[in-house]
């Protein structure tokens, strides 16, 4: 029988990795025959900055300067930005994620509407995304760990939330605690999350996939996607173009195929390529349309991997190091470990550059990632009476 699910996730935001992974679960879930549909919560702590808070208290002020930062790069979108592709990224929210109702921005709005007649589900899902990775200005957020009031009934599952590090300070053992007891079905993207919840709650997390290799299958995608060039090398940068560019570089040599970078609203650092302006499809597409893909991002690592394109994982340098925790722990799991090179690692770049990747192998072990993430969700769904 088909079943309601709410989906809690980054789903409004303007990156293209947590569009894809939204993306995944949602069409995934209505590929078996249930209505899916995000409940439309989006704080504005997250990419909005939120509200500043004890402006005199030295201990406050790591928080208002992220805040600040936030409020500034939104403000520049919004005036610099590129409106053309900001549109494309609405039309995307609208007309493929099937995003609607009004934006819920608090906890409480967000409970005032599931226990209203339209916001009653059979089941929520919080995930994916590193929706678990705390903020400077907000830490944990209970929403995103479904920590409701009893009068919200749905079951609740976690599928493939994200720490996005390899540890969690102690000073947050407490909240995830609290926020895990009303959880039904637990799972993580990353085994480090398993190990954090284990030891910080004593419970057995299942580690599942990545909603974009849950679903597989991005052909839709490319067809409805506007004409993109192709030949080219595909460079997707996030956090820093440090190492990046010039691995990137050195495979455009190698390849002899000119640079291609999409647009990142939040880029601080001088172009690689030419830029380009792609909706979320385009974007897939221009994956899909390429010689050979250089990312330091894990979705745009998923992506290479689903559409099979020669591909490197250029590591983040210096403190944003942990962050290629999720890029590593995925390369493992599919023992493509090789694909993986440090920061302006240009001569190791140039051997693996045209060492073939046996895509048939990756193939199994992602069919088995798959069939994980597939019969966690398929369990939770039977336990819906």
């Amino acid at each position: 029988m088909a079943k309601r699910i709410g989906i809690f996730t980054y789903h409004f935001s303007e990156n293209f990795g947590a569009l894809m992974q939204a993306y995944g679960t949602r069409q995934w879930l209505i590929q078996q025959g249930h209505e899916a549909e995000f409940v439309n919560y989006h704080p504005r702590y997250v990419e909005e900055g939120g509200d500043f808070a004890g402006l005199l208290d030295p201990s406050r002020f790591r928080s208002n300067l992220k805040i600040a930062y936030l409020k500034l790069s939104r403000l520049q979108r919004k005036y610099l930005g590129n409106r053309q592709q900001a549109e494309l990224f609405a039309a995307f929210h609208r007309d493929v994620l099937g995003v609607t109702g009004p934006r819920l921005e608090t906890k409480e709005e967000v409970e005032a509407f599931l226990t209203s007649p339209e916001g009653r589900f059979d089941m929520l899902i919080t995930g994916s995304d590193q929706i678990w990775n705390p903020s400077d200005q907000k830490g944990l957020d209970p929403v995103y760990f479904l920590a409701f009031r009893p009068e919200v009934k749905a079951r609740r599952v976690t599928y493939a939330p994200s720490f996005g590090r390899a540890t969690l300070a102690a000073a947050y053992n407490e909240d995830v605690k609290t926020y895990i007891s009303t959880v039904d079905g637990l799972s993580v993207r990353e085994q480090s999350g398993v190990s954090i919840l284990r030891s910080i709650t004593g419970r057995e997390a299942m580690c599942v996939p990545d909603p974009a290799i849950l679903l597989g299958d991005f052909s839709s995608l490319v067809e409805r996607a506007e004409p993109v060039r192709d030949g080219h090398v595909f460079c997707y940068a996030l956090r820093s173009g440090d190492g990046i560019r010039e691995v990137t570089e050195e495979v455009s040599r190698a390849v002899g195929a000119p640079i291609v970078s999409p647009y990142n609203v939040h880029r601080r650092w001088r172009e690689i390529g030419e830029t380009v302006y792609p909706s979320p499809a385009g974007w897939v597409s221009l994956i899909n349309n390429s010689e050979f893909s250089v990312t330091n991002s894990f979705h745009g690592t998923v992506l290479s991997i689903l559409l099979q394109k020669p591909f490197l994982v250029v590591g983040l340098p210096g403190v944003k190091g942990g962050l290629n925790e999720r890029a590593k722990d995925l390369l493992q799991k599919l023992e493509l470990t090789d694909r993986f090179v440090e920061a302006g690692d240009v001569a190791t770049a140039r051997r693996r550059i045209g060492e073939p990747i046996d895509w048939a192998k990756t193939s199994e072990r992602l069919q088995a990632m798959q069939k994980t993430g597939r019969d966690f969700l398929n369990m939770q769904l039977e336990h819906i009476s």
